[in-house]
């Protein structure tokens, strides 16, 4: 490792936090970059983007959550540091000489995300793990300049863990792997914004018994129950959070009204924020990326709902007053029946394309851990008393009853007035009642032919 120019501060500053109950910055690198103005911008952009909609205290954001993936990474090393430190090189212990660096890269990992990101990204062609990169090795920008004062090949080390390049692996993996401060942080911090218990698990005794190994991080044997607990928590976390059909359901008409608003910008007819109307006309720059937050794309949304378009307005309203659309489960072999019930609702009156979607929770950007077959992520170590790592679904029958289930579930979205239960005149329409008819228990199902 080279030699890092490190200042410490005088006195150390200490942050109160919900999740970690302190956050310590000990250093003055780590402290300049919070002041950076893409630091700051993290402040405008929620964790959780539409879930607010679903559970109304998740309006936490990216700022606080990164702050606690970086006081997570310094714990970490610090345990490292006293209990596992390297006496030679190549002896798979911890040198505290990538301390530095692995906290910067925990402070950053999220430096790329936009709003809503994961629907903004699939409509605009952003990666934020790239722009992420781009921010930290991109000189005109404040976080360059302070990482610059460490060294100056310092930003691309950094930007080489969160790209998952830098050459030691115990790096890498301590904040972007199955078991990283990254999962550990959010899942708590999720939870307990959402209100909900699914997310906690024992994250002293995980810090008590994680340890660093020649290719990686891993946990010993007496820890082995805390990160099946931690396993079990993010499991729940997905199937009552994350694939909440009310918050896939904003998403839809989220992506809906971008969509709809890319057609309204090219006809030349769409009130936009100059820093929007950039990625409208896919023309724009690192510089119109950082001008983006949830407040300049709600302030679009709240023009947009005078547009002189009927879809785009309607769409505006109701994402900006939560509108949801209705949904039902979907099969492989029900996806037949879509068709006709598109029909129905054209029938009704609104667009298919605007007012109906398919939504699989399989394809969220959250995953479940999956040690085995096709679409595998890297495996949770379990060390045993004679350093041999075993697989953490080989010593849990809990993780490996959970590893190959179905998580999650693929959803129709349409209007909710077709499935209409009140004495609007629309539950008398035989088109609503039609569609009614292939509806029950939350499910799409054939009509049975009649008997002879």
């Amino acid at each position: 490792m080279p030699n890092f120019h490190n200042t410490k501060l005088k006195k150390e500053v200490v942050l109160r936090d919900p999740v970690h109950e302190y956050i310590h910055i000990e250093d003055k690198v780590i402290l300049d970059i919070l002041k950076t103005k893409e630091f700051q911008r993290m402040r405008r952009i929620k964790q959780l983007g539409p879930i607010a909609y679903v559970f109304p205290g998740a309006t936490h954001t990216r700022f606080e959550h990164n702050l606690g993936v970086y006081e997570l990474t310094r714990r970490i090393c610090n345990i490292f540091a006293k209990k596992y430190p390297s006496q030679r090189s190549g002896d798979g212990l911890w040198d505290d000489s990538n301390r530095l660096l692995v906290e910067c890269a925990g402070l950053l990992h999220d430096i790329g995300h936009g709003p809503y990101s994961h629907t903004f990204e699939h409509l605009f062609g952003t990666n934020h793990e790239k722009i992420g990169q781009k921010i930290i090795t991109d000189p005109s920008t404040e976080v360059n300049q302070v990482l610059q004062t460490v060294s100056p090949n310092f930003p691309g080390l950094v930007a080489s863990v969160i790209a998952k390049t830098y050459p030691n692996p115990q790096v890498v993996k301590m904040i972007s792997s199955q078991a990283d401060a990254d999962r550990m942080d959010y899942l708590q911090r999720d939870a307990y914004f959402t209100g909900v218990t699914y997310g906690k698990f024992d994250l002293s005794r995980i810090l008590q018994e994680i340890r660093p190994y020649s290719e990686g991080i891993c946990f010993t044997m007496a820890g082995m129950h805390a990160v099946e607990d931690y396993i079990v928590s993010r499991y729940q976390m997905y199937q009552q959070v994350y694939f909440h059909r009310v918050g896939r359901s904003m998403e839809v008409i989220l992506q809906h009204l971008l969509e709809r608003a890319k057609i309204i910008y090219k006809q030349g007819n769409l009130p936009v924020t100059p820093s929007l109307a950039k990625f409208l006309a896919n023309d724009w720059t690192l510089d119109d990326y950082l001008k983006l937050d949830d407040g300049v794309m709600e302030t679009n949304f709240s023009m947009w709902t005078k547009a002189n378009d009927p879809i785009l307005s309607d769409l505006a309203m109701r994402y900006l007053f939560r509108k949801p659309l209705a949904s039902v489960c979907i099969n492989q072999e029900t996806k037949n029946l879509l068709p006709k019930l598109k029909d129905l609702i054209k029938q009704a009156g609104f667009d298919p394309n605007y007012y109906t979607d398919t939504n699989s929770a399989f394809d969220e950007p959250y995953d479940a851990y999956k040690p085995t077959g096709k679409n595998a992520n890297s495996q949770i170590e379990i060390m045993q008393d004679d350093g041999q790592l075993i697989e953490l679904s080989h010593l849990s029958p809990l993780v490996r009853s959970l590893n190959g289930t179905l998580q999650g579930d693929e959803r129709f979205f349409f209007p909710k007035i077709m499935m209409s239960n009140s004495d609007e005149p629309q539950i008398f329409d035989p088109l609503y009642q039609k569609f009614q008819r292939y509806v029950k228990n939350g499910t799409l199902r054939y009509l049975r032919k009649p008997k002879k």
